[in-house]
């Protein structure tokens, strides 16, 4: 919203700054009773107070409203005075059905008597999210296992969720620990960790934020003994991508402490594939194995769940631009793939994806369909999907835009998909993002017969 004189913006945004500040202890303190704040699924907790204020201002540049500190921090502030058991809360989207009330309606509740019935359900509700802590390990620390290892740290709240316990990996050098300590507080692409480290070389262990992660040496999964290390009833995530079928990710399972295992790469065989928001409402208890997919595969499988909800797809195809990975040599050397042995810093390599066959596990109608390609960049991270889709109805470029924008703001899956209309926007800016995959709306395109969408989408591999 624009100010009558220019004199008055430094003012507004001192005072929007204030409230900003006094909303992060209430963040804080409803995290800490574990109940999540987010504005239109962007995470509030853990955040600066400029965090908190470009938050605000993306949310009213993309969902066009006039969204501030002034209404988003009477809302917290009713919240955080009601005696709420564990949840998940969008101030966003609780503050705005208020001000549609406050506009609309003929008697419209006070911001405190809003907040109370749209919390009734979790009023007094003192249960814990589980009936005790879950111990996780991270099987692997590599670029994916640091990259957890920080979101788990991040994530710990009030120790009684997720915890991340101890990481495994094959025997190595005398001063393993403290190469593995540097790893984690430094990173090329995400920037230094948050946080503390210190080393405990007697225990051999991290200390992270007040987090001991012990680290185990092992040639294999099943010879771990979690038990001896007070390490019970183990979420194991394997982040080498070694074993992706359920006799070798079984192993785990033989090690002794271990309950269950994820691994966090595409999986062959009878390990179901999970794409959280699309097929996670499938998993049961007793499936001890299961797969998180590909980076791709999270990419494009909520847009095209999306699109296919409303406009049927025909068929199409999938290119993805994609950083450079690990398993692709920096100069020129073998590689059991054809192209990949080429230096990856170099070259454009064509190669293949099997993100568009995953697809039929979560749409099986498009079995058949989709194509897909892939060819690996010069770049370190964020990759492109290029989605080339023929669907049924016809449509706009503006109704197609539109819609995507609503779905990541209004839908189930907000938290997966995000969306962006800036014009200048380009790969190093999503650096970090931890949606699922974010539409370009300015790049999207429609041919003249309204049948033939182009739609692009970043992500942070």
């Amino acid at each position: 919203m624009a100010l009558d004189h220019l004199d008055d913006y430094f003012p507004d945004w001192k005072e929007r700054e204030a409230l900003a500040e006094a909303m992060i202890p209430m963040i804080g303190q409803l995290y800490r009773k574990n109940i999540v704040t987010y504005l239109f699924g962007r995470a509030l907790y853990n955040k600066s107070v400029t965090d908190i204020m470009s938050t605000h201002r993306f949310v009213r540049q993309t969902a066009q409203n006039e969204l501030s500190e002034f209404e988003t921090y009477p809302m917290l502030k009713a919240v955080a005075e009601l005696d709420c058991g564990p949840a998940h809360f969008d101030l966003g989207q609780l503050t705005v059905k208020h001000m549609n009330l406050c506009e609309y309606g003929e008697d419209p509740p006070t911001v405190e008597d809003y907040a109370r019935e749209q919390c009734a359900h979790v009023l007094g509700r003192h249960v814990k999210p589980l009936a005790k802590p879950q111990d996780v390990v991270l099987y692997g620390f590599g670029r994916i296992g640091r990259l957890l290892a920080r979101l788990l740290i991040e994530k710990t709240g009030s120790g009684d969720q997720l915890r991340l316990r101890a990481v495994v990996l094959r025997p190595a050098a005398q001063n393993d620990l403290e190469k593995r300590a540097l790893l984690l507080r430094h990173d090329s692409v995400h920037g230094d960790f948050s946080g503390t480290i210190r080393i405990d070389r007697e225990n051999n262990c991290l200390i992270v934020n007040g987090n001991v992660v012990r680290f185990i040496y092992a040639t294999n999964p099943a010879e771990v003994d979690y038990e001896q290390h007070g390490i019970e009833n183990v979420l194991v995530i394997d982040t080498t991508g070694v074993w992706r079928n359920e006799t070798g990710l079984g192993q785990h399972l033989e090690a002794k402490g271990v309950d269950r295992v994820i691994v966090t790469a595409p999986s062959k065989g009878e390990v179901p594939n999970i794409v959280s928001g699309i097929n996670s409402h499938t998993l049961s208890t007793d499936q001890k194995i299961i797969s998180a997919g590909s980076c791709t595969t999270n990419a494009i499988v909520p847009i095209l769940k999306v699109m296919d909800n409303k406009y049927r797809i025909e068929y199409g195809h999938m290119e993805t631009v994609h950083a450079y990975t690990p398993d692709q040599n920096l100069t020129d050397n073998y590689h059991k793939k054809d192209r990949r042995g080429r230096g990856a810093p170099l070259n454009l390599v064509i190669t293949e994806t099997g993100a568009s066959k995953a697809v039929a596990s979560f749409l099986p109608h498009l079995k058949g369909r989709l194509t897909g390609n892939a060819i690996r960049v010069p770049l370190p991270n964020v990759s492109l999907a290029i989605l080339n889709l023929t669907i049924q109805s016809e449509t706009t470029k503006d109704e197609v835009t539109r819609y995507l924008r609503d779905v990541s703001l209004f839908s189930t899956l907000q938290r997966q998909i995000d969306y962006t209309q800036e014009s200048e926007v380009v790969s190093s800016d999503f650096i970090g993002n931890r949606h699922a995959c974010i539409v370009d709306g300015q790049a999207t395109i429609v041919a003249d017969d309204g049948k033939h969408v182009q739609i692009y989408a970043w992500y942070d591999n």
